[in-house]
């Protein structure tokens, strides 16, 4: 009995772990987009792989494939120096 509710717990925190990032995408486009609209100093290949990369983030948000989503966006972030 006491392994079956583990179980279940188990999966209901990797379930929520799930939504959790389907939730974050979205906010890290917006700080993704709020960074570019102020025209940060950057060459044009470092704010044309910026835009690529989050580009690509919301195609894996879309897809639901949502690490790798936030795995992209990061560096998105990192070219803009999001914290």
């Amino acid at each position: 009995m006491k392994s079956i509710l583990l179980a279940g717990t188990a999966a209901a925190l990797i379930a929520l772990s799930g939504a959790a990032f389907a939730h974050s995408c979205p906010l890290e486009m917006k700080k993704i987009d709020e960074a570019m609209s102020k025209n940060p100093k950057l060459s044009a290949d470092q704010m044309a792989d910026a835009k690529k990369f989050r580009a690509e983030g919301e195609a894996f948000h879309k897809a639901g494939k949502h690490q790798e989503s936030m795995d992209t966006l990061a560096k998105a972030k990192k070219i803009l120096a999001i914290n």
